[in-house]
């Protein structure tokens, strides 16, 4: 077997992120060697525990987690408190994970410090995989000119060109901190994958899927389907999927196109965001078209084969 492809996943965890983690905790292929932290699907201080429990959960509690920004790197009211209030019925994550909570504290508070430092003394490739808001990559930019260029590849999960999740226009990760992407696209990062709504939109694991997973009688095979189960109500309750009883489970198509690039079909084109306007802040203006003129700066994944992902989740995930 090849020598493993290392990863740092930067995250705000929920149900997708949790089942991101699981997979690049466990998969043969990657070694997985920190996860940061951020605000997003809820605040800092549970996503650094959701993280650090689902790393537990799977046997991989040597994997530090160090926890980063709290709050978008402008706006001080930005995103809505509303993500931030008691889980409700239409809510696919919820503050805390459907498993069990782990008193283990973060290795650090100081994310962005330690991203930096990381790369600077990196001696081989480590993908980095923002998969929340990109608040945490967007200052590490900003505190070291240098940065983008020492990243060799850029994973990240979120916008979409035809497909919104926070308002018409924008997907939830790039919408929560827009100032922050809109630096991370313009940085100059020399190998950008974007996975946005309208990839994951067609990888959804459904209900079945979520059966077979617990059917597994792994930690990682049973909690991923209690995170995918909760995902499936809350997109029941909210809007209904072209394959009814399913969910998209964005962050862990990252993993998986890192691990077999085939499973989405990209384009290349020039990805901006749009920072202002009451309709339009938070949209990636993906020049599908090439009407801006500018050189294309990311591979936009446009479609994903759902069957290889769902059979690599449970490959991956049968293991004791």
């Amino acid at each position: 077997m090849s020598e493993r492809r290392q990863l740092i996943i930067d995250c705000d965890t929920g149900t997708d992120d949790a089942v991101a983690l699981m997979l690049a905790a466990l998969h043969p292929a990657l070694d997985l060697i920190g996860v940061t932290t951020v605000f997003g699907n809820a605040p800092l201080e549970a996503t650094t525990i959701n993280s650090i429990s689902t790393l537990d959960l799977v046997g991989r509690g040597e994997i530090p987690v160090h926890a980063g920004l709290a709050r978008p790197i402008v706006r001080s009211a930005f995103p809505s408190q509303r993500r931030f209030t008691a889980d409700s019925a239409d809510d696919p994550h919820g503050t805390w994970l459907p498993i069990e909570r782990s008193d283990r504290p973060a290795a650090s508070t100081k994310a962005v410090e330690w991203l930096i430092e990381t790369y600077r003394a990196a001696t081989q490739p480590i993908t980095l995989m923002p998969i929340g808001p990109l608040s945490n990559i967007a200052a590490a930019v900003a505190l070291e000119p240098k940065f983008a260029e020492w990243v060799p590849q850029l994973i990240i999960m979120g916008g979409g060109h035809e497909v919104g999740n926070e308002t018409p226009s924008a997907e939830f990760n790039i919408w929560a901190d827009p100032e922050a992407a809109a630096s991370v696209f313009a940085a100059g990062f020399r190998d950008v994958l974007l996975v946005p709504l309208d990839a994951t939109h067609k990888a959804l694991v459904t209900r079945a899927d979520c059966t077979a997973l617990e059917a597994l009688g792994t930690p990682a095979g049973i909690g991923a389907a209690a995170c995918i189960q909760k995902r499936v109500a809350g997109y029941e309750y909210s809007q209904k999927m072209v394959v009814p009883e399913s969910a998209p489970v964005h962050d862990a198509l990252c993993v998986a196109a890192l691990v077999e690039p085939s499973i989405v079909t990209t384009r290349r084109h020039h990805v901006a965001v749009e920072v202002s306007g009451e309709l339009t802040v938070g949209r990636t203006v993906i020049d599908t078209h090439g009407r801006g003129r500018k050189e294309p700066n990311a591979a936009i994944a446009f479609n994903a084969d759902a069957r290889r992902f769902v059979a690599m989740l449970l490959e991956t995930f049968a293991a004791k």
